[in-house]
This record gives structure tokens, sequence and C-alpha cells, in this order.
């Protein structure tokens, strides 16, 4: 009898043993399957991109539908990609003119191009064959302003180390009479043709207004658009950026493609 009685003891010890471990298990298991649950629920970096920006659309009276991503300058960083901008895990729009892989319109950070170095050809230290109109932000300053530039070091900021400067062509925003004339002079592209257009526009709040268009439209429509959008007195001035398939936009809400290609530079919002 006492053998039976200590083979059943050891038996019940096995069995709260395999019981413990049983719900050890479980719970481990359990607590995984909540990690991974509330994982899933967390913000990812895109989620956390959106509190950066505000996404808006609109109709304008010309018939023009607009696309825009509104943000601070301080949000913004200029990139080197090579693929349709709804193809990246970037938040932006297209950046300026290129060919070939090579960039035709001024990019810098810190006075340093996009690609390669200072006074290297397609490296975005140029607006390519004329001067053209250029958005700076000064950081020092926090302002923005459009030089006309056919390089980097023409621009004038308050520290060199402080800024970013994205070319493109002039819009003239306060410059109604001649504004035409100084597009034309900066060999803005298919000037009276229906293209899909985009831009970069600031306000006296020295807000960033990222524009791309969603119909074609001549580069008179898309400049009266945007001001009508942003609203004649609070608009400041802003520059043409490259157009037609080039035309990109990528954001928790909208994805505009263009036609497919591949551009080679953008205006994308940081990463928290």
């Amino acid at each position: 009898m006492l053998e039976w009685n200590r083979k059943e003891e050891a038996a019940g010890i096995v069995r709260f043993i395999r019981a413990r471990l049983s719900l050890l298990v479980m719970a481990f298991l359990f607590g995984n399957l909540i990690a991974v649950v509330f994982t899933a629920l967390e913000p990812s970096g895109a989620d956390l991109r959106s509190e950066t920006y505000t996404y808006q659309k609109t109709t304008t009276q010309n018939g023009v539908k607009l696309h825009a991503l509104r943000t601070r300058p301080n949000n913004i960083v200029l990139k080197h990609i090579q693929s349709n901008v709804t193809l990246t895990d970037e938040f932006g729009i297209n950046g300026g003119f290129f060919w070939n892989g090579d960039l035709l319109s001024i990019a810098v950070v810190n006075d340093q191009p996009l690609v390669g170095q200072q006074w290297d050809y397609g490296s975005g230290w140029y607006n390519i064959d004329v001067p053209k109109g250029t958005l700076v932000w000064d950081e020092i300053t926090g302002s923005f302003s459009v030089q006309v530039a056919i390089d980097a070091e023409q621009l004038h900021v308050t520290d060199k180390g402080h800024y970013w400067a994205q070319g493109g062509v002039s819009m003239s925003l306060q410059h109604d009479e001649q504004w035409v004339q100084q597009a034309l002079a900066e060999d803005m592209p298919a000037f009276a043709e229906a293209r899909l257009r985009s831009g970069a526009v600031y306000d006296k709040s020295q807000n960033l207004w990222l524009l791309v268009s969603e119909t074609p439209c001549t580069v008179e429509q898309f400049r009266t658009a945007a001001i009508e959008w942003v609203g004649r007195t609070q608009v400041v001035d802003g520059v043409f950026l490259d157009g037609d398939g080039s035309s990109q936009m990528r954001s928790a809400q909208i994805q505009l493609k263009g036609d497919t290609r591949e551009v080679y530079q953008m205006l994308a919002l940081k990463k928290k």
C-alpha cells in the first residue's frame, strides 16, 4: 500500500508539473498573440508622417482638379530616387526636370547636390541651360524665397549649412503682368499644351503647398488654379516643377502616378 501511495503521489506531481507547463505555454502564446495584435494596431512610420502634413483636393473654377500636401518647410527633405514616386515608401511629389537620369534642376541640401559633387553635371548643382526660378528655404531666417539662378553658388542664404533649394521655373505669383515673359525666358516646357502639372508654392505663413494636377492643363491654367486655391491674399510665390507624366504624388490618402515613368528626384516628407 505504501508503495502504491508513493506511485500515486509521484504521478500527481507529474500531472501538476504538466498542468503548470501547459498554463505557461498557453500564457506565452497568448502574450505573443496580444503583442502581434498591438503591433499591428500601432501607427506605422507612414501613419506618423501623416501628422506632418494636410492633404486636400479641389476642383477650381477653371476646371483644374488639384491635389495638395500642405506642410511646414522643416518637414521636407529633397531626395534622389530612380522610381515612380508611388512605388517608393516616401510621401511627397516629384521634383525638378531631368534627362537620362541627370538632374537638370537645382536640388541641393546644405550646399550639397543630391548626386555627386558640387559642379558635377546632372548632380542637382545647376539649373541647366538658363537661369531659372529656384525655391529656397533659409532655415536660419525661417523664410522662403524664389531666386533666379544658374547654379547653387548664386543662391543667397544666411548660412550655406542650413538651407535647401529646389529648382524649377518661376511662377511669379506677385507679377501677373510679366510672369509669361519670365516663364518663357526660363524655357518652361509645353507652355500652352494641356499636360499634367506640378509645383511648389508658399504662403504668407511660410506653409509649403506641394501641388499636382489630376487633369491636364496649360501652364496658365495651373498657375491660376494655384492662386485661387491658396488664396490671392495669402499666396506669395512658387515654382513650376516637372510636369506631364512626371507629375506624381504619394501620401496616405492618394497616389498619382503620372504616366508610370521613373523620376529621379522628389520632395519628400521626413520620416519620424
